[in-house]
Parts: C-alpha cells; structure tokens; sequence
C-alpha cells in the first residue's frame, strides 16, 4: 500500500534517500543500521572517556583484571540505555500514542484492534526489559568482583561471598532490588495491556531508578543527600529524555500512515507531545547536572584539570546540543509537520534531526557511564578532625536555634525544590493559556499557590527542615506544617480546575495529562481516599502509625524514609483540607456540618495525641542515628537516661 508520503506529487528526491534500505533518515523514517549505529556511538563514547579518564587502567592494588574492568562500565551502559528504554515504551504507550487504529469511540471496545506503534511501543520495552534483568544481574556480579578485587569464579566461596554481599552490603542490595524490579516489570510488560495497569508499571520501573541514586558518589559527597536528590531527579529526566529518542527512531518508519492496523499519520502529535516532556526533561537534566557537579567537583581548576571536570564538561557541551536540536524541533519542524500541505523536507529534516540525536545521546550515555566509574577530585573520606556528628549524620550540627535562625538556617532539599519550581511554572503556564483564551482565573487563587508553594519550600529545606533532623520540638513543627499549613495555600490555587480548563482533550483515542486526571478523579482510589470520613480518620490517625511505629524510626535514619514521611504528611494534609474547603473536583463532598464535625474531631484528636506524647517517658523511635557511608548507629536508651536526653526525634 502506498504511504502518505507517495500519494502527492514531490519533487524528484536525492539518491541517497531513494529505498528504505539506501537511505539514513529520510522521509518515512530512520532504516535499521542507522539505528544500530546509535548503540554503536554508546560503547565508543564510552570506550573514548574510560580511555582518557583511565577509569578502566589496571588497579595497583587487588586488581579484578580486565574483564571485570570492562564488563562492569559495558554492562552498566547496557543497563541504563534499557532501562531509559523501557520507560520510554512505557511513557509512550501511557501518555502519547493511541492505543487502538481507527476513529475514536466512546465506547470501551476490548476487541478493538492495538495501533501500530502502541504494539511496537510495549514490543520493545519488554525486549528492553529483558535486557535490564540481565544486565543487573552482570552488574551486581560484576561490582562484587571490583570491590573485592578477584575475578569472577564459580567456585563455593566466590558464591558465598557474593550472596553476602547483596544480602548485607548497601551496594548489593541496592542492585538485588534492581533485578527484583526489573524482573517483575518486565513480566508486567509481556502481559499486561489496559493503560491504569501499564501506568502502574511505568510508576514501578521509576521507582527502579531510587537504588541506582543511592549508590556511588553520591552517598559519599560532603552533601550526600543533595547528592542523591539532584542524581535522582537527573536519572528521571535522562530516562524519560533518552528513552523518548529511542523510541521515536524505533517507530520512525511506523509512525507515518496509513497502513494496515496502523491508522493516520501520528507523526506530528507524536512529536508535538513528546517535545513538551523533552522540554522539562532538558531543564531537569541539565540543572540537576549542574547541581550534582557543584557538590562533587568545588573548585575551578577542578573542573578545567581534571579528567573528570572534563568529561563533565564534555557531558554538558553535549547537552546544550541535544536542547538545541529539541528547540529546532519545537520552533520548526512541529509546526512545518502540523501545516496543511506540508513539505515533505520538513519530514526528512525530522528524521535528520532525530538521528543526530541518537548519535549524540548514545555517545553522551558512554561519557556518563565513564564518568560514574571516574573517581571524583574531591576525597569521599572522613577529615581525620571530623566530629561525632558529622561522622554519623553527615552533617554537623546547626547552630542553637533562635528566633532569627527560624529565617537563616538552610540546607536545599533539591527533590521538592524541583517539586515547587515545576508545579509554579505548570500553574502559571496553565493561566497563561486559560487568558489568552478569553476565559477568566481568579488572582486570589494564584497568589495562595504561590503562597503554598513558598510555605512548602520553607518547611522542606529551610530551619524546619533543619533543626527537626535534632530536636523533636521542631520537627513537630516541620510535621504541623507539611500537614497543616501549606495545603490549605495549595487547595485554595485549584490546580486541577486549571488543569482541566487548560489542557485540550484529546480525540484520538490515547491520553494526556487531562484524560489521566479525569480518570484518577473518578477512580475507586480515589472515591476512597477522598471520602470525608476516611480522609479524616488518615489525616489523624495516621500519625498514630507513623509515631508508635517502627516507620518513625526508618524515616529519621533513611533518606528514603525521610523523603516518603515528607510525601505522606503533605498528600495527607492536602486530601483532607481538599475534602474541606476545597474547589475542584471530587467524586464525594460532605455537608457542611458534617465537615464541622469532622474538623472538631480531628483537632481534638490531634490535641489528645499531643498530650500523650509529652507524657512518655521514653524517646520515640531507637537506632535513629544513622549514616549511610559507614552504617554506623546508635540504640536510643529507656529510663530516666533516656527522659534526661529529650528523646531526639532524627539523628
């Protein structure tokens, strides 16, 4: 069947570009061996830097030799390229493609006929799933074998020391978890098919990214969990950028229609919808780039001499690149593709474009993968003058706290930085596009979720923040706040309304950032956790569990938990004020002297609970002081021991 592309007369096209097989990337797609040779650009990048970096120069002391040298940086690229992968098919198949050919029904066909490059999506992220098991499973093998200094055996004790270190080695288990992820993503991919179950696996092979953040010099830094936030937050964007390219040049020759079962031309909301991800990808990566390489490399001549400041350096030349192509892509060739009679070098021009992205993407994940084999020129070792609290925090301690140190001490949680800078230009792109559509937004309502989203940065990397990590007294009010203060700002800026006022519906059948709120909306979870009367049993007796629990404990010694206690207080917070004041949408609202009623009973709850806390006689929580570097700890005492000490809340 001829394609679009065929059915109008063109000018006479340039030999190269003649034939699937003779072209590199013409108008109907990228042909395979120019596909291939993205992952070529992978291993040679990363040939190229380990090679200068001399990352992979044989050790002068217990040396593993050169297969474990090599095979540990080959297998982690190898892994991250699969897992960008696998969250690119996922991404695609949740929230850009349509999952059925054909006009757009309102009725839930299940025989329906997949789309094309729906199929095509789930098709190469579950072969890139496999591809992720197995390269965890080389990588654990492999890092056992680098840090133990031996090569790989088969032999009864290389086995049992290996067993014990993914089973009691932070760096281990780390990776032990990563297969279990994997695994159980990959068996989700060749058989789940309904978008709620595949956006459950794609939020389930995110969380695969949280062990690969916690692990190498980011846990060894002078700020380790800024470390791990701004890696965390940067490993999201490569994945969801990285796996979105190679995705579009898996589907290149697919995209264009019409063909059997594979409906129109999507070429152009494909690309329209996946440059808005790329956008906020690129900004992600490369700030939380920057962020990352501040903490571990201090100093200019750090950075310009030596082999890993350049590398850096090259890192990020190649990342300005890469955001200058996505801009040409947005100003250009989007709105060339959307036109009505459209050149077809505008398409050829795409595919050019895309291709040169693969390149510079896969040589880019080689440096990356180079660079995290790389030691860092700052030393990841205690100063032999480091105090007992640096040695088991991380940090030392704040100074006393006063009234003006309420305002002056900070340490910058990136993580919900990222959070509030994100929601803030989301809002206010969303007010933008509601006036310019002639339609009205109250100012009183963005001025509350600016307010909110200042209060939520306050609490999270500001004095509350801060001192609650020593004294229970101010982490009370750090938890008082999460919960209390900052979500009535945020539910009074209705951002779902905007959402919805803002954001187009689509008619194609797949389903954005709209469709996806208007499901969860509607969802049984959420007619659940939006119930008046369970919104408010959590909202105070949830903290029942979390304090006479041992997740009050987990969330004062772990990052994680930190994090996830932070997570839980605000959702928890926000859902029972929405339940309350709040104006948008919710399946189930509560008359008004019901919701007197439950305000009453829950801060008279909150006041009971206060007062059996200052009646204990022992600290909440034991073995809070934690440091990830050394796993050092110590065990809180009973008694008046314990009541003479204050009960420290975190470590």
């Amino acid at each position: 069947m001829p394609s679009a592309a065929k059915s109008r007369p063109t000018a006479p096209q340039p030999a190269p570009e003649q034939g699937a097989s003779g072209r590199a990337a013409g108008v109907l797609g990228i042909s395979r061996p120019w596909q291939i040779a993205g992952a070529a650009a992978l291993f040679v990048g990363l040939a190229a830097a380990l090679l200068f970096s001399g990352a992979a120069a044989a050790h002068e002391v217990s040396d593993p030799g050169a297969l474990v040298r090599w095979g540990l940086p080959i297998s982690k690229a190898i892994h991250n390229v699969s897992l960008a992968t696998v969250i690119g098919g996922l991404i695609f198949a949740v929230g850009i493609l349509p999952r059925t050919a054909g006009p757009r029904s309102r009725v839930n066909n299940s025989e329906a006929p997949e789309h094309a490059a729906f199929s095509r999506a789930l098709a190469v992220a579950a072969a890139a799933g496999a591809a992720w098991t197995l390269s965890a499973i080389a990588v654990l093998v492999f890092t056992y074998s680098n840090v133990a200094g031996q090569g790989i055996s088969g032999d009864a004790e290389y086995t049992r020391a290996l067993v014990y270190f993914m089973t009691d080695i932070d760096a281990g288990r780390a990776w032990l978890a990563v297969i279990i992820i994997a695994a159980v993503v990959t068996t989700a991919l060749f058989g789940v098919r309904s978008l709620g179950g595949l956006a459950l696996t794609l939020v389930l092979a995110l969380v695969g990214l949280v062990p690969t953040a916690l692990i190498g010099h980011s846990s060894s830094s002078s700020d380790h969990e800024g470390a791990i936030n701004s890696l965390g937050l940067h490993l999201l964007g490569v994945s969801a950028w990285v796996g979105g390219i190679i995705l579009l040049a898996l589907l290149s020759n697919i995209l264009t229609g019409p063909k059997p079962g594979g409906g129109a031309d999507i070429t152009e909301p494909t690309l329209r919808r996946f440059s808005s991800l790329a956008g906020f990808a690129f900004v992600l990566v490369f700030a939380s780039g920057v962020i990352n390489a501040s903490i571990r490399v201090t100093s200019w001549s750090d950075l310009f001499g030596s082999a890993y400041g350049q590398l850096i350096l090259a890192k990020s030349a190649a990342a300005l690149v890469l955001g200058g192509i996505g801009l040409m892509h947005r100003q250009w060739v989007i709105p060339q593709l959307g036109a009505k009679g459209s050149a077809l070098s505008s398409r050829r021009v795409l595919w050019q474009l895309v291709l040169v992205e693969l390149l510079v993407m896969g040589a880019t994940s080689g440096i990356a993968v180079a660079l995290s084999q790389s030691a860092p020129p700052q030393p990841t070792s205690f100063a032999p003058d480091a105090s007992p609290a640096f040695i088991l925090s991380g940090y030392e301690l704040p100074p006393e706290l006063t009234p003006v140190r309420w305002l002056t001490e900070w340490r910058l949680d990136w993580l919900w930085i990222a959070v509030a800078l994100f929601g803030l230009v989301s809002y206010f792109l969303g007010v933008a596009k509601v006036l310019r559509r002639g339609d009205k937004w109250q100012w009183f309502r963005s001025v509350n979720w600016v307010i909110g989203l200042l209060v939520l940065t306050y609490i999270t990397s500001g004095p509350p923040s801060v001192y609650g990590r020593v004294l229970f007294s101010a982490h009370m009010v750090d938890h008082m706040a999460l919960t209390m203060v900052a979500p009535i700002f945020l539910v009074l800026g209705a951002p779902v309304t905007l959402a919805l006022r803002a954001l187009p519906a689509r008619g194609d059948g797949s389903r954005g950032v709209r469709e996806w709120i208007l499901v969860l909306v509607h969802s049984k979870f959420s007619q659940l956790v939006t119930h008046p009367i369970f919104a408010a049993g959590n909202f105070a007796g949830s903290i029942v569990l979390f304090y006479y629990s041992d997740a009050f404990s987990y969330a004062m010694r772990d990052h994680v938990g930190h994090e996830l206690m932070n997570l839980h207080f605000a959702l928890t917070g926000y859902i029972f004020v929405l339940s309350m004041i709040g104006t948008d949408p919710l399946p189930r609202r509560a008359p008004y002297p019901m919701r007197l009623l439950l305000l009453l009973a829950t801060m008279g709850f909150h006041a009971f609970f206060g007062v059996s806390i200052m009646a204990r006689h022992r600290a909440l929580g034991c073995g809070l002081l934690w440091k990830p570097r050394t796993g050092l700890g110590a065990v809180c005492p009973a008694g008046p021991a314990d009541r003479r000490r204050g009960g420290l809340g975190h470590r």
